[in-house]
């Protein structure tokens, strides 16, 4: 059987961490019903090269102060993400994986390009990570470094927490989910490519480009419209809701199965610019719902 060790250990990172004026800095503390994660952004992993031709920023501190819920239970209906950060990374780096880059430049055009597709170029880093305007590194899909310093080659590997919650996990689930005691096999998103061409729009095959050419299939994979399920994990043995970050779409999910907290709202409008692909509040643009899902709405800011 392949284990993540197996398959981790063929990636190599020949690029040296930058030098920053500080190192990662991350507490993670449970306070009565809540669990806090402070952090100053800093990668504790080697990374591309930053400023670079496509991401012209560099990494800087930041200063976070995040809140979940220490016991996060489902909402009634899933909740998408639009473009605010998903979560958090045990390292205290933001997993975010929406682009704030629209075919048109017009997000009312509702065609929002794939990070990871291959129509834009944002300087996406072999970590899946990139940096934005004000220094803030951030994964948009898999952290192969966080992942290979995590992993032990046995059991599933914890990768952080998201705004709701629940935690996540890489892709690597036992078969059988409520039986820590059956193997590990690497889970598949319910995610596909649709089928034909672009009725409106950019026009065109189905290729990735953009959000919008994936829909959820229920029964096409193991996990929900979320990227997830429920089941045991080694830091909850009684079983809890978690999410997967899988190598394919979603990669990090677009919706919470849980109530995400304020904290990890962003406010103030989107500067538009290409390196700024994760300000302002959730727009539209987010995937096609799977059944069951709420559709966007605003949060009040934190008190």
């Amino acid at each position: 059987m392949t284990t993540p060790r197996t398959i981790l250990t063929l990636l190599a990172f020949t690029v040296a961490l930058p030098t920053l004026a500080q190192s990662n800095q991350v507490q993670i503390t449970v306070e009565d019903d809540y669990r806090y994660i402070r952090a100053n952004g800093i990668p504790d992993h080697p990374t591309g090269q930053f400023p670079s031709r496509a991401n012209p920023n560099a990494i800087a501190p930041q200063e976070y102060a995040f809140r979940v819920p220490a016991n996060p239970r489902p909402a009634k209906k899933l909740i998408p993400v639009g473009l605010q950060p998903f979560g958090i990374a045990v390292n205290g780096v933001p997993f975010d994986p929406g682009a704030n880059e629209f075919w048109g430049r017009d997000p009312e055009f509702l065609w929002q390009f794939e990070a990871k597709g291959p129509a834009v170029d944002l300087g996406i880093d072999l970590n899946n990570g990139h940096v934005k305007h004000d220094g803030e590194y951030h994964y948009h899909a898999m952290p192969w470094a966080l992942v290979q310093r995590l992993n032990t080659g046995y059991g599933m590997v914890l990768l952080g927490y998201a705004a709701d919650g629940f935690p996540i996990y890489t892709p690597y689930g036992h078969e059988k989910p409520n039986d820590a005691r059956s193997r590990l096999v690497k889970v598949r998103s319910s995610y596909r490519l649709r089928e034909g061409t672009r009725e409106n729009g950019p026009g065109g095959l189905f290729d990735g480009s953009f959000v919008q050419d994936y829909e959820y299939v229920n029964g096409a994979g193991d996990l929900d419209g979320a990227n997830g399920r429920f089941g045991v994990t080694p830091e909850f043995p009684n079983g809890i809701y978690h999410y997967f970050i899988t190598e394919e779409f979603p990669f990090i999910p677009r919706f919470y199965r849980g109530e995400p907290d304020v904290s990890f709202e962003r406010r103030g409008p989107p500067s538009g610019t290409a390196a700024d692909d994760t300000v302002g509040p959730p727009r539209r643009g987010d995937p096609p719902p799977p059944p069951g899902a709420t559709p966007p709405r605003r949060r009040p800011p934190p008190r």
